[in-house]
């Protein structure tokens, strides 16, 4: 997985956290990515809870093994499967 297609591949299992969003309690969570569903993340926190996440709402940096990628959460809505078919623009990593 490379950051310029992020968006086309499977998020669970993937380290995220938010750094921006327009509910404030959500901005700064962190966590792993447990499941995913059209207009979810749900992530769970380094200390056992398990939080779900409005993608529409929020911007996420993604970790990946050698960088981090920010994404809009608008981007991700949608299920994994129909994000595929989907055209995007290029993300540079962050």
């Amino acid at each position: 997985m490379n950051p310029r297609d992020i968006l086309r591949h499977e998020l669970i299992g993937l380290f995220v956290e938010v750094v921006d969003a327009k509910n404030p309690y959500l901005k700064g969570i962190k966590g792993r990515v447990i499941d995913e569903t059209r207009n979810l993340l749900i992530v769970e926190k380094e200390n056992g809870k398990i939080v779900k996440i409005p993608k529409d709402i929020c911007v996420f940096i993604f970790h990946l093994d050698k960088c981090k990628v920010k994404v809009l959460g608008e981007l991700l809505i949608g299920r994994p499967e129909e994000r595929l078919k989907k055209k995007f623009k290029i993300i540079y990593p962050y």
